[in-house]
């Protein structure tokens, strides 16, 4: 069946978010490494990312590696970085054949030589792809964004390049990494864990939060199905009451 048929193509989220967690936890109770748990979750974010384009969402970020994740055991960090490469040179062809535009957001320089190459060279192969935009949060973190944004702008105030007076929400979107962009409308975290995790903090002012018991290897299309119905079922009121939208 078309997913399409399965959602109200009028209401889709125009952006999703997605914290991908359970890897490690999915393979412990199969009495497997952690890093197999890693591997699996491959899977799900081929099925995600499919299920996307199909419907004809415009963006999906994926929580893939945040800043805090350096601080993993050294094979966990070095299996991860090996999957990253090997994931991204062997879904060119999907992105390609689906139009899909792959971006990225974090400390980029802080990733492994062979990983930012390989990353740049796929993001030069996609950047004219216009059907969806994919991006990674890769070595991420949003408090580390935003402290990055006061100082740039600090700098730009002393240099009398902008008058403090001029920053408003607008000038600091423009220096986020997510500054081309829009805000999250939906984000979908797995396994069970109910909170942010220092991901997108700015972004998601306005999102409505998605939460499952589902390991990240076990989410399927079906699962995003849900999550999209749930978020259609919901009143987003933007601080205003259900009358005045109304």
């Amino acid at each position: 069946m078309n997913l399409r048929d399965l959602v109200d193509i009028t209401k889709l989220p125009n952006h999703i978010a997605v914290i991908m967690d359970g890897n490690g936890r999915w393979a412990k109770q199969k009495g497997l490494m952690r890093v197999i748990g890693h591997e699996n979750g491959t899977k799900a974010v081929r099925e995600t990312v499919e299920a996307c384009a199909e419907l004809g969402v415009k963006h999906l970020t994926l929580y893939a590696f945040s800043t805090e994740n350096w601080n993993r055991p050294k094979l966990e960090v070095q299996t991860l970085m090996k999957l990253l490469v090997k994931s991204l040179k062997k879904e060119i062809k999907t992105l390609q054949d689906n139009k899909i535009k792959l971006t990225a957001i974090g400390s980029l320089k802080d990733l492994p030589k062979k990983a930012f190459e390989e990353l740049k060279y796929v993001q030069e192969k996609t950047k004219d792809n216009e059907h969806m935009t994919l991006t990674l949060a890769l070595s991420y973190g949003s408090r580390e964004e935003i402290v990055n944004v006061v100082k740039e702008l600090s700098v730009k105030v002393k240099n009398n390049i902008i008058s403090s007076e001029s920053i408003d929400e607008s000038i600091i979107n423009k220096h986020l990494y997510t500054q081309n962009l829009p805000d999250v409308d939906l984000l979908i975290r797995t396994s069970g864990e109910q909170r942010i995790s220092n991901f997108l903090l700015w972004q998601i002012a306005y999102a409505e939060l998605y939460f499952t018991d589902i390991f990240w290897p076990d989410f399927k299309k079906e699962h995003l199905i849900e999550a999209i119905k749930n978020y259609q079922n919901r009143e987003r009121r933007f601080g205003k009451t259900s009358e005045q939208l109304t």
